[in-house]
């Protein structure tokens, strides 16, 4: 039986459920599987999704072509999926995640080295406003498209520079273009940046065991606890959030990052505990920062992606 696979449309997407699959493969060579693209409202839009408000413009469709059954999976960039899984489809796996962190491309060797002014791109609220929290001078400008789309503004001179995901950028065989790798006490990533997950529906039991071999168990607990601080933070924010968890030795530690659309009002959390309750981290977390969502004048998230 050959399985009938969902990703995004795009060269990126299209890798990372390559990859995906390898795995699978190298647990059962015999298995076949036929990519079947989707193309997602996030896809269809030019205006950067923040800009637009609501969650899921990077998944519904995906998830809707599970639950009709036009696909038997569907592998997702993890941060792009909502807090909420639909009813009838379950995460099966979480494989090993790719590095976290955040990279500056372009011209210059680091943030510090660009020349007073000068104009980084990015279309993520939460990079914009760090950015500027490091850097007051900085122009920070909205750079949308797929990674190669973004590189190509880069070389065309758009902009000075950019920050990108380094998980994006070497899963799409870019890493040469890596100029510096953000520390997270500058840049804290988004919630589960750098991760994939593999939905199946949850009637499909023998499915979702032959995935759950690629689980990543350390990964999972990282994921979870950053996604925990984002659901008890309300879901999902119009305002920049981040958050990232890791395992080590027999502790879990997540650190998360609130602040306002400018830069120049953050507040941050740490918290620790065992691998095995992320979701009690993650809601401490939340409920430390809560207290400052109107100070840097945080919303929640309204409304959905239209014709959903």
């Amino acid at each position: 039986m050959t399985l009938r696979v969902g990703t995004r449309a795009s060269s990126l997407s299209r890798r990372q459920t390559d990859w995906v699959l390898q795995l699978l493969r190298q647990r059962d060579p015999r298995l076949q599987f036929r990519v079947v693209p989707v193309r997602t409202a996030g896809d269809r839009f030019s205006r950067p999704i923040p800009e637009l408000g609501g969650a899921g413009w990077f998944t519904r469709e995906l998830e809707r072509a599970l639950l009709e059954g036009v696909v038997d999976m569907v592998v997702h960039s993890l941060k792009d999926l909502p807090t909420e899984t639909p009813s009838g489809l379950v995460l099966a796996a979480i494989p090993p995640r790719e590095d976290a962190r955040d990279a500056l491309v372009g011209r210059w060797p680091s943030l510090d080295a660009l020349p007073h002014g000068s104009r980084v791109g990015t279309s993520s609220p939460r990079r914009k406003a760090q950015l500027l929290a490091y850097r007051r001078d900085l122009e920070v400008v909205p750079l949308r498209g797929n990674v190669d789309t973004r590189l190509r503004k880069v070389d065309a001179g758009e902009v000075e520079a950019a920050v990108l995901a380094v998980a994006g950028l070497v899963r799409g065989g870019w890493q040469e273009r890596i100029r510096q790798y953000l520390d997270p006490e500058v840049m804290l990533p988004a919630p589960a940046q750098g991760a994939l997950a593999v939905q199946v529906r949850e009637s499909d039991g023998p499915l979702a065991e032959l995935v759950r071999q690629i689980h990543h168990p350390p990964t999972h607990a990282a994921v979870r606890a950053e996604r925990a601080f984002l659901r008890a933070l309300g879901g999902g924010c119009t305002l920049p959030v981040g958050a990232l968890a890791t395992v080590e030795g027999d502790r879990l530690c997540l650190r998360v990052r609130l602040l306002s659309e400018d830069g120049s009002r953050q507040v941050s959390a740490y918290r620790e505990g065992r691998p095995d309750d992320p979701d009690r981290l993650g809601g401490e977390a939340a409920e430390e920062v809560r207290p400052f969502l109107s100070l840097v004048g945080g919303r929640p998230w309204v409304g959905s992606p239209p014709g959903l």
